[in-house]
């Protein structure tokens, strides 16, 4: 018995590692645990070099923070983006499949159509000709 694929698995077939690397990303960034550590870190950061009596490896205004922040951005723009299209490509496959599937559901309502035009055209007959010969009997 052979496995059909659906339209998803397919569509996971074709990935690369990086691309599944991307989507990870893109859904790790994309999260409210991504959200609350980051904002710990950044309270931590900016809260360890405003105490900080001996050691202040970022004083105010916080340049080298900034700059984390700056290189964080410059690679997450670019790997969402790629989980994007990627999910515009998986839309795609599955709108077409979609399609593919009413096209193929119009083609059978169709056919079942036909068929029971048939049969009322039949039952029609019949009942004509049972008429005709009620009416030779009398």
């Amino acid at each position: 018995m052979e496995f059909r694929k659906d339209w998803h698995q397919r569509h996971h077939d074709t990935l690369k590692f990086g691309d599944h690397l991307a989507d990870s990303v893109a859904k790790g960034m994309g999260s409210w645990r991504f959200i609350i550590i980051q904002t710990i870190l950044v309270i931590l950061w900016m809260g360890l070099n405003l105490v900080g009596y001996f050691f202040h490896w970022d004083a105010y205004p916080f340049i080298l923070l900034n700059l984390v922040f700056s290189t964080q951005a410059a690679y997450a723009a670019p790997i969402i983006m790629m989980a994007q299209n990627r999910q515009n490509d998986r839309d795609r496959m599955q709108a077409q499949a979609d399609y593919q599937t009413n096209i193929d559901a119009k083609l059978e309502i169709e056919a079942l159509a036909i068929k029971l035009k048939s049969l009322e055209v039949d039952k029609l007959d019949k009942i004509i000709q049972i008429l005709g010969q009620m009416k030779e009997e009398k």
